[in-house]
């Protein structure tokens, strides 16, 4: 693996560990299957989805792909986390899944190999659990073709996303094994705004995303001070 590749080799093999149970609706990833209709309804009002040339970037076992392939887009998914694509590959097999695949390669270096060939990029709770969250950024400017729309989302670093996110989603209410996130890495709303600037971004529409613990509702609203999306589009060739 190149020395240089943005990603943390503990978060790769945490994630590959529990690869198993990705498209299990009650594991640990129980909360990525509960919000993913509302992603997938924001991104495809924004940015319709059919015949479409989507990457969706940090996919993991597939669970947002697999559905942007069903609405009709063409989807790679890509990961660094092999165990996690494999589960991937075969949901697709197992579902009969049209119009999406998978490959084990970094975001920056697919950004070399095809820069400006996809319509749409989603990255969706990825930032939050690199190295350089800049250079996912980035990459994701040059992979979008002029016009095209990239999709972020991510947790906020302050004292109310460390008490939800972490204290009350990890230890109080086990919603999510402890240790999936890292409070220094969680970024704020103006940092994110500002790397897309400098990818050649603008960000055009903000959500937050809302939970309830007591009825286990998740809703979008206007209130990004924990989980926050962005919907940015590339302004220039």
């Amino acid at each position: 693996m190149n020395e240089h590749l943005n990603a943390d080799p503990a978060e790769l093999a945490k994630f590959s560990e529990l690869a198993h149970r990705w498209w299990d609706p009650e594991s640990e990833f129980r909360p990525l299957h509960q919000i993913n209709p509302l992603r997938l309804d924001w991104i495809n009002q924004i940015a319709p989805l059919a015949g479409q040339d989507v990457l969706d970037v940090g996919c993991g076992g597939g669970i947002l792909s697999d559905a942007m392939a069903r609405k009709g887009a063409d989807v790679l998914g890509i990961d660094l986390a092999s165990k996690s694509l494999r589960v991937a590959s075969l949901h697709a097999l197992e579902a009969q899944t049209p119009r999406v695949r998978y490959r084990e390669v970094s975001v920056e270096a697919l950004a070399q190999e095809s820069p400006g060939g996809f319509d749409i990029v989603t990255c969706m709770e990825l930032l939050e659990h690199v190295p350089d969250p800049q250079s996912v950024v980035k990459a994701c400017g040059q992979l979008v073709k002029p016009g095209g729309w990239v999709f972020f989302s991510t947790i906020h670093r302050n004292a109310k996303a460390f008490a939800l996110a972490i204290f009350g989603a990890e230890y109080l209410l086990r919603m999510l094994p402890r240790g999936t996130h890292e409070y220094a890495k969680f970024i704020q709303p103006a940092e994110l705004a500002a790397a897309c600037r400098s990818a050649g971004l603008e960000v055009q529409h903000t959500r937050g995303l809302q939970h309830n613990p007591i009825t286990g509702r998740y809703w979008l609203s206007s209130d990004t001070s924990v989980n926050y999306l962005f919907a940015a589009r590339r302004t220039s060739a």
